[in-house]
């Protein structure tokens, strides 16, 4: 096989891998940031249901009388 054709054959399935490789770092970038902000907006209204809605308090029952 000459020096030529290998480059060919080699360099096409390189390039692509790298094209595809680059495109999903960029989605993956994307989706770190939306997992952060979905954090931050949960962690605040987790804030503010607790200033708001203090957890209720469970009242003792009566025993019941035989």
């Amino acid at each position: 096989m000459d020096w030529a054709a290998m480059i060919a054959e080699v360099s096409f399935p390189i390039l692509v891998t790298f094209y595809l490789l680059s495109r999903i770092e960029g989605r993956l970038n994307d989706l770190t940031g939306a997992i952060h902000e979905l954090k931050l907006t949960e962690r605040s209204a987790r804030s503010y249901m607790a200033q708001e809605h203090p957890p209720a308090v469970a009242k003792e029952k009566p025993a019941a009388q035989i």
